[in-house]
């Protein structure tokens, strides 16, 4: 059965600083004093802002740009999917981002901030979740593993666990081992375990393209809930458009070789999202046929 997601409605973190606690009995003094103070502040910069990325291996004459000039931006909240042909580099633009490939010209920044390692707010779920899950231990201490470094009092690094197995819907399975699950609940452990380092970023790359089409649909609406429960900001690449258009608050068309970007498209569906009644709108279809068109077209 699927399960409908509303969109949240998006705060800045100037919107939230400008409201975090009561101004009601301030008098003016006060007030343009806050507002003098949130001018000096400056535009709230984009969660995650992407500008000119370049990317090459090599140098030389043997030297090969894989995708350049790249410049999107996601905002806080934001679902934002990453679609493109086969080859075109949307793997390497997300180890770009994840800083664990430097960067050959332009920036990525998280709230302002530059991206120049593995940041410590972002966290990854790949699509081979065989290769990321330890076999040799049960789902629980696999969800564990990233919390290890923290150094987290006893019962908050439970708390955390046990939260985010029951995000996934897992809690019945901590005791398993990966081999003993499906491959969408062995995707569900891989979740978890990004859910429960907390991160406010969560980059996805193919994370579902491995799962038969129910579980597919199933994952996709877990996403949807994440975003809502944890109000994390999604990055998520995939080269199924229905599931980019189904996800998405905007989708990030690449193309060429390098790869840059060729669109980003508003996906003006109305929330909540539902797998059946959604993918039935016109506008799901006028939308699909958009980004795929773009894709199919000859360089």
């Amino acid at each position: 059965m699927s399960t409908a997601h509303a969109r949240p409605t998006k705060t800045t973190h100037r919107s939230r600083r400008a409201h975090a606690g009561p101004i009601d009995h301030r008098d003016e003094t006060d007030m343009t004093d806050i507002t003098m103070k949130d001018q000096q502040l400056g535009p709230v910069p984009p969660r995650l802002d992407v500008a000119g990325l370049s990317k090459t291996y090599g140098s030389g004459p043997g030297a090969k740009t894989v995708i350049e000039d790249l410049t999107f931006t996601v905002e806080t909240g934001e679902i934002v999917c990453i679609v493109g042909p086969s080859g075109v580099g949307k793997t390497t633009l997300l180890k770009c981002l994840a800083g664990l490939h430097p960067v050959s010209s332009g920036a990525a920044a998280i709230d302002g901030r530059p991206i120049d390692g593995p940041p410590a707010e972002m966290a990854l779920v790949f699509q081979d979740y065989n290769r990321s899950l330890m076999p040799w231990l049960t789902v629980r201490k696999n969800v564990r593993l990233p919390l290890r470094h923290l150094r987290l009092p006893a019962v908050e690094l439970n708390q955390r666990i046990d939260t985010a197995l029951e995000a996934v819907g897992l809690t019945q399975a901590a005791a398993q081992y990966p081999w003993q699950l499906s491959g969408g609940m062995q995707q569900r452990v891989a979740i978890a375990r990004a859910l429960a380092y907390r991160p406010e970023i969560l980059i996805m790359d193919e994370p579902f393209a491995s799962v038969d089409a129910q579980t597919r649909f199933e994952l996709e609406d877990l996403c949807l809930k994440i975003r809502d429960d944890f109000g994390m900001t999604i990055l998520v690449v995939t080269h199924d458009i229905d599931e980019a258009v189904y996800l998405s608050d905007r989708v990030v068309v690449l193309g060429a070789k390098p790869a840059r970007v060729l669109d980003v498209v508003d996906i003006n569906l109305p929330s909540p999202r539902d797998q059946i009644s959604s993918r039935a709108l016109n506008g799901f279809a006028e939308q699909r046929t958009k980004v795929l068109s773009m894709i199919r077209k000859p360089a």
